[in-house]
Parts: structure tokens; sequence; C-alpha cells
């Protein structure tokens, strides 16, 4: 049998049609596969080609064979993501704001490669990208890259932090370059975080990345390593709402007993709950960071949640009440 152009590339071709062509919804029989083979240029008698697709499984990709009549249907069956794990990942991608339109749409491009076409077409399906909320920051990775490098490192960064004008155009908050210890990045509201130690002003702090630019890695190690040895970054994100800096308070709060999903949900399943006097009424004691978003919080839960204790947090909540009653009454 005379040999095809691309005999060399035999395994890799037979790789990818197998990757492409199959899944376990979609198989090839041996003839098939020859035909595909050909279209690389490549030629396979039909014994080569079992010893080929067994050895494969050398390269991770396991081929199972099925009698259906009197034909063997051949797919690929340990893929390397399966369909419902790349959909999870396209929905991460398609919802997260600090991902931009385009490298949204470039890295489900990405993912798609890694499913067979007619899985392929399932994510396509999914891409809603258009429309949504999107940070404009292109560059916004090779940021994510050097922090991660500064950290890995131990090293302070410096960078100009951008904020929205009147105009619509991102502007420095100020001229003079940021300075920070870099110690963690975490995904909350949507945004990604940095979370820094401020030699200056000894206290941490955090920055959105999409808003931070001109990031560089200056050669003087980090500050705030005794700082950091003391948080626990999971309690840590829970208290803080939408990373906006607050005291650290341990508040009681007496709630409906339908809305114990919602605690759970925003504090872990570790917040006790003892019952209230009233009928059908429980109360909790839980750590965050007093801020106006967490008071946004809890006015947005409406009358079936009361801050009981500090007092001062309770008086502080009706100030905030009060205030925005004047907006509308200023009389």
């Amino acid at each position: 049998m005379p040999k095809g152009t691309n005999q060399k590339l035999k395994l890799y071709y037979l790789g990818r049609i197998m990757l492409e062509k199959t899944d376990e919804e979609h198989s090839l029989t041996m003839p098939q596969i020859k035909a595909y083979l050909e279209e690389y240029g490549v030629t396979a008698d039909r014994k080569s080609l079992y010893d080929d697709l067994r050895a494969l499984e050398v390269l991770g990709i396991e081929v199972t064979g099925e009698k259906n009549g009197r034909d063997f249907y051949y797919y690929v069956s340990n893929k390397q993501f399966e369909i419902a794990e790349l959909k999870l990942l396209t929905d991460a991608i398609q919802s997260s704001k600090f991902i931009t339109e385009k490298k949204s749409r470039e890295l489900i491009k990405k993912l798609m490669t890694l499913a067979s076409r007619y899985e392929a077409m399932q994510l396509q399906r999914q891409v809603v990208v258009q429309g949504r909320i999107k940070t404009m920051n292109e560059s916004i990775y090779y940021i994510v890259d050097e922090i991660h490098r500064a950290i890995s490192e131990n090293r302070k960064i410096r960078f100009k932090y951008m904020q929205w004008s009147l105009d619509k155009t991102m502007v420095p908050r100020r001229k003079e370059l940021y300075e920070t210890s870099p110690w963690a990045l975490t995904w909350d509201d949507e945004n990604y975080y940095l979370i820094a130690y401020d030699s200056e002003m000894q206290m941490v702090k955090h920055y959105r990345v999409d808003k931070m630019q001109n990031i560089e890695i200056t050669d003087d190690p980090r500050d705030g390593r005794d700082c950091f040895g003391k948080i626990d970054m999971a309690a840590y994100t829970r208290k803080s709402f939408g990373m906006y800096g607050g005291e650290d308070t341990r508040v009681k709060l007496r709630f409906n007993n339908d809305l114990v999903g919602v605690l759970i949900d925003r504090f872990g399943r570790d917040i006790p709950i003892t019952p209230d006097k009233q009928p059908g009424w429980s109360q909790t004691s839980v750590d965050v960071t007093v801020s106006d978003l967490f008071f946004g919080w809890i006015f947005a839960l409406g009358k079936d949640v009361q801050i009981i204790s500090p007092e001062d947090v309770a008086a502080r909540f009706e100030k905030e009440l009060h205030d925005r009653l004047r907006l509308y009454d200023p009389e």
C-alpha cells in the first residue's frame, strides 16, 4: 500500500479526528476513520489502526470500541473535560465582569477546542456575552500575572489606580503612583480584587484589578507578613461587603426565619442561630466589616431583619435611614 504524504503525522491526525469528531453520543466506524485520515494525506490499513488507537492511550486519549450490529463503533470516552465542566467554565467566563467581551469570546473559543464539534455547538449556543457589563481593561491578564509574580518573588508593586470621570473616561485617581505589598487576589461581587498591605498607613487595602494600570514590580520586599499571617482569607472575604474597608465588628441580628437561607449563603453554615422571643423569628451573631455596603445589604432585606447590637452600629444605621429620607423630604 503506498504511503500518504503525511504518514509521519498519522498518530497526531488520528488523535485529532477522534477528539474532534467523537464523544459518548457520536462515534466512527473503522472505514470512516480511514476516510478522515485520507483527507489529511494519511493512509492506513485496519490492523495498523487498531495498534494506533491503543497507542493513543499513552497520550491520554482513551478510545472505546462498541459493537452495534455488524460493525464496531469507536469514540473517545475519557476526554480531559466533560461537557458539563466546559459549560460551567463557559458560564463563569461569560458572567465575569473583569473579563472583557473580546477576551471572553477568545477564551470560550479555546474551550471549544477541548470538545468534539458536536459538544462545541452546545457551548456556542451558551455564548451570550454581548450586552453584558464588562471591563474595558484588555491588559487585565498581564496585570494579574505580574501580581502573581510579585507575590511569588516577595516584592512590592507600583501602579496607576484609575477612576471614571464624568466624560466617561478613565483617569488616574492621583498623580503619584500607588505602592503596596500584594498578598492575595480574590473574586467578590463579580469583580477581581487585590488584597494588599499599605506600609505607610499600616493597614490592609483592596484594589479593583481592572482599574490598575502600568503595574511594575519593585526591588523592595513586601511588608505586612505578620498581619496577613493572622488572616483567614475565607472568613475575611465573607465579612467584607464589596471589598469596602470598614471596622471589623461582631454584629447581632434578629431576622424572620424565611431569611435563614440568605444569612447562611452570606456567612456560611457555622453561624449560631437561636430562637427569638417573637415566634417565627431568630437571632444570630456574625463578624462583618461595617460599611455603607453592609448597611445597604441590611436595607435590601427590608423589615425582616434588624440590627440589635452593638448599639452604635444600630444607631449609625438609623441615622443613615434618616439621612436618606431627608433627600426626598428636605424640610
